[in-house]
């Protein structure tokens, strides 16, 4: 149980808005840099393969491939840094974590897509559609 003292404190800190993210996802995440008086945004792009932690202390990483090497970098949540984490595509997992794709290089670090709860299109627009008995029933 925790300080209610501590709790009001880390509530106070929090991200107010939620990352939606799980692991396997491919991300960009959006990082603040400041150099000099200049602010800009640099894009970290790669595989989550780890959240661990709780509260203010929760934490994620991810790991890309840059030039044949590993790159992993740990990036705490609630952090005023993040600008934003976008998830470019969903993966398919039955780990709580990916460690084993440190061992892996080239296709073999791919994941399986997660399929969503709608069906798409067949031309793929990106637009949701019900599936086709469904319609047939509506006529």
């Amino acid at each position: 149980m925790k300080n209610k003292y501590i709790q009001a404190i880390e509530e106070a800190q929090e991200r107010k808005d939620s990352l939606e993210f799980k692991i396997g996802d491919q991300v960009d995440v959006h990082q603040r840099i400041l150099e000099g008086q200049k602010e800009r945004i640099q894009i970290f792009s790669g595989t989550v393969i780890s959240r661990r932690g709780e509260g203010l202390r929760e934490s994620f990483t991810v790991r890309r491939l840059v030039q044949g090497e590993g790159v992993e970098r740990v990036f705490p949540i609630h952090s005023p840094k993040i600008a934003k984490v976008e998830v470019k595509r969903t993966g398919r997992v039955r780990r709580a974590k990916l460690y084993y794709l440190r061992k892996r290089v080239g296709k073999a670090t791919r994941l399986r897509e997660r399929s969503g709860k709608a069906t798409e299109s067949a031309n793929g627009d990106g637009k949701k559609r019900a599936s086709a008995p469904v319609e047939a029933a509506a006529k």
